[in-house]
């Protein structure tokens, strides 16, 4: 889950000032968490603690108003009586990746994911995403190959990850679809040598680069093993303490 979060932060600057390269500052002043992060740890506490993520989502939604909320979300949370809205967004895979870490077997993993997303997003797209992504967290902390991980992707969702970042990169926009963004970010974590790669890949497409390096960056941490102690200094420094301390016990419960 770390992994995510420091995706988010590091993609949070060019998110509006996209770049196709990967040659840029990890940090800067710019550097900061955004709607991927907070409903993220909403989603790690909402299992640390067995609550009812509606309302934890809502209750997150109110601490921190001002952090890029989709307009249909920002509707839905401030509902008197929230139901979901049918959204294919990527709001559904940037905030999954603590399933992905928490539970132990596949089929659980791939319910939980379904359940947790169809609180907004219902539409089957928005739901294929978050288990795409969350499957493939999954699968790379248990120790499976890339090539494995791929097969999966492709026969059990339908998403192309047969393009590479060379391919995709020069016409690739701004896309806030699940289809649109959950492949790109799998294959950016396919195509990393180490975690920092795979937030370096995501960001250089050029297209929602905090959500799609929130994504790789979920599935890396995974695979990897673990993020860099100079990433996590540095995404603790923009936290404050309710999420740091979320993170920090999501992390020790389930090791990521």
């Amino acid at each position: 889950m770390l992994g995510a979060i420091a995706g988010d932060i590091i993609g949070a600057p060019y998110e509006w000032n996209r770049i196709k390269t990967k040659e840029f500052p990890l940090f800067s002043l710019s550097s900061c968490f955004t709607d991927d992060t907070v409903l993220t740890v909403a989603l790690a506490d909402t299992i640390l603690n067995r609550l009812e993520y509606g309302s934890v989502m809502r209750e997150y939604y109110r601490r921190y108003p001002h952090c890029s909320y989709g307009a249909g979300f920002h509707i839905w949370a401030n509902s008197p009586h929230p139901a979901p809205y049918n959204s294919w967004g990527n709001g559904a895979a940037m905030r999954i990746s603590p399933v992905g870490c928490a539970f132990d077997d596949l089929n659980t993993v791939l319910k939980e994911a379904a359940k947790f997303t169809s609180v907004t997003h219902n539409h089957p797209e928005g739901i294929r995403g978050a288990q795409a992504v969350a499957s493939a967290i999954y699968y790379a902390r248990k120790g499976e190959s890339k090539e494995r991980i791929r097969e999966f992707i492709e026969s059990d969702f339908g998403y192309n990850i047969k393009q590479t970042l060379e391919e995709i990169r020069p016409a690739y926009q701004f896309d806030e679809s699940c289809q649109g963004t959950v492949p790109q970010a799998i294959i950016c974590f396919l195509e990393s040598t180490d975690f920092e790669d795979a937030i370096r890949n995501a960001v250089s497409l050029g297209g929602d680069s905090d959500t799609l390096a929130c994504i790789a960056g979920g599935i890396a941490q995974a695979f990897y093993g673990e993020v860099p102690g100079h990433i996590i200094a540095a995404v603790e420094e923009r936290l404050d303490r309710n999420l740091w301390d979320i993170c920090r016990e999501f992390s020790k419960r389930f090791g990521c």
